[in-house]
């Protein structure tokens, strides 16, 4: 079996896979959030608002 493509790495899948809006960056580590730059209020990327949640939790 020498099939070239049943090792090959997809291509990355990201917010600049996307042809949409631009995003808004992290407010902590400035990477794009799925949010668009027009959102308003502390916009979190899905690690951050994760790591947050888990830090808020177990503070009392």
């Amino acid at each position: 079996m020498d099939d070239a493509s049943y090792c090959a790495t997809p291509a990355p899948v990201g917010p600049q896979a996307d042809a949409g809006p631009p995003f808004a960056e992290c407010v902590l580590c400035r990477e794009p959030t799925e949010y668009p730059e027009s959102a308003r209020g502390a916009t979190l990327c899905p690690v951050c608002a994760w790591q947050e949640a888990a830090r808020s939790a177990c503070s009392g």
